[in-house]
């Protein structure tokens, strides 16, 4: 991660994101500047969207609703049909949030559900991402009706409810069809629900500087190829310099292996080879014909050969003492390793044996079962619990989802935004997997194996498109491959 590629694409925590206001205030922007910036970028991006709507202007008791003020003056003086609605009496705003409401000349109503009635365009500035009880009252009664009216919504840093830490819903909020926040997005706007509340989202520029970002050393990031660096094949190289990976295959369940296998190789593996019991040597044996298969009765041989890069174990193992034993030797040898699936639920009640015995590069990637299976003591949102669980695992940490969030123990954070919906299917997770092989053995750590898997993963899903199944997804990532490495270059 380069320090431009880091600041850019951070984000911000509610906490983080007021201090970045302190801090510019400090450095010489007022607040009420602030505010106007922000007002003038909800209004101009009203205006781009909508041209010629009338607008409906929520506003709130804070400074949300002061920018709400300054976005509804902005409208007016450009020509637009404004109404505006506050929620609380206008002589008791504070602050910047006061002197922008002074400044608005138009209309202003009691905020009801009823003024919804007809409403073309609404701007929510009711609250902002740090909203911290549920909406109730008022408020809730005009979001529901937000909702169930359908009306068309801009929202100012946050759909009113959202949550800007966690995406969780406090109470209710009401989809909007564009979001425009400020300096930069927060982890809300990412994680689920609250990304499905987003609609498009606006970070607009509002002169916070990029050195006041740096100054607050943010430990989250949106992931993407800025993240990580895949290289092509370079020339000279042979299939051993591009990663020799291994992987367990269970007995009964061997598709799982074989899609992880097929996209460990698709995803650049030079060599893959797979290791099971003798009856299920030949299903293995005859699925791809450039996949390496032998007896699991040579695992020692192979952990012993140094041109193994990555070891992978879970995917249709069976959970078990059988697989608590393989993945506790082949975690002693300190190879890379990707655990996932039964490797992962074989320790259930019993996770503090498979920490202990992680003192290699390692990459858990637990969906949410599994998770709470090894993490039995782990609550809160997503974002708390995957870095909770990485601290205590001592590894690397892939959580997987919608909103994958890829965690380090040290509290670094990826969060990741392009997965389809259409990766619900069986078999996604074991492809996810061999793409993480494949990274992890082509020499990267494994939050660089992490984030690469998961964007990979949601990109090919989304080249192929509706109808997927995981048998769809290896040969969908070439392409992806290719598109990634030519714009590496542009």
């Amino acid at each position: 991660m380069t320090p431009d590629l880091m600041n850019r694409h951070a984000l911000l925590s509610v906490a983080e994101m007021r201090a970045a206001d302190a801090a510019a205030i400090e450095a010489g922007i007022s607040g009420s500047e602030l505010m106007e910036r922000a007002g003038a970028a909800v209004a101009a991006a009203a205006l781009d969207r909508w041209p010629s709507r009338p607008v409906l202007v929520l506003c709130g008791p804070g400074n949300n609703g002061g920018d709400g003020f300054v976005a509804a003056r902005r409208l007016k003086e450009a020509g637009a049909s404004v109404h505006l609605a506050l929620l609380g009496n206008r002589d008791k705003l504070a602050g910047e949030a006061a002197e922008a409401a002074s400044r608005w000349k138009g209309s202003l109503s009691e905020l009801t559900p009823d003024l919804l009635t007809g409403a073309e365009l609404v701007i929510d500035a009711l609250f902002g991402a740090g909203l911290a009880r549920p909406l109730d009252g008022v408020a809730q009664a005009v979001v529901q009706a937000l909702v169930h009216r359908r009306i068309d919504s801009l929202a100012v840093d946050v759909p009113s409810g959202l949550d800007g830490d966690s995406g969780a819903i406090l109470g209710g909020a009401a989809p909007a069809q564009l979001t425009v926040t400020f300096c930069r997005a927060k982890p809300g706007h990412y994680l689920l629900p609250g990304r499905d509340y987003c609609g498009e989202l606006l970070v607009a520029d509002i002169g916070i500087a990029d050195s006041v970002v740096d100054r607050l050393s943010p430990r989250q990031w949106l992931n993407g190829p800025w993240a990580w660096r895949f290289l092509p094949p370079q020339a000279g190289q042979h299939k051993y310099d591009r990663g020799h990976v291994l992987l367990l295959g269970g007995s009964r369940m061997t598709g799982a292996a074989r899609l992880a296998a097929r996209a460990a190789r698709r995803a650049g593996a030079g060599m893959a080879t797979l290791l099971a019991t003798e009856p299920a040597l030949a299903i293995y044996a005859g699925d791809q014909p450039g996949l390496i298969v032998a007896p699991i009765s040579e695992l020692e041989r192979y952990l012993a050969d140094r041109r193994i890069t990555a070891v992978l174990l879970g995917p249709g193992a069976g959970s078990g003492a059988a697989t608590r034993k393989q993945v506790l030797e082949v975690l002693g040898r300190h190879k890379p390793c990707v655990l996932d699936a039964d490797a992962l639920s074989s320790f259930g009640g019993r996770p503090q044996d498979l920490f202990t015995a992680i003192a290699g590069p390692a990459l858990m990637t637990p969906h949410e079962g599994e998770f709470a299976r090894i993490f039995p003591g782990i609550a809160g949102h997503k974002l708390a619990r995957a870095r909770a669980a990485a601290a205590l695992g001592r590894c690397c940490l892939l959580l997987k989802g919608s909103d994958t969030v890829v965690a380090s123990p040290d509290g670094r954070v990826l969060i990741n935004a392009n997965a389809p919906a259409s990766l619900a299917t069986a078999g996604a997770g074991d492809v996810l997997a061999g793409i993480a092989l494949a990274c992890l053995g082509q020499g990267m750590d494994p939050p660089e194996a992490g984030g690469a898997a998961a964007w990979l993963h949601g990109a090919a899903a989304a080249r192929f498109g509706h109808g997927l199944i995981a048998e769809d997804l290896p040969d969908m990532l070439p392409g992806v491959l290719t598109e990634l490495w030519r714009d590496a270059k542009e």
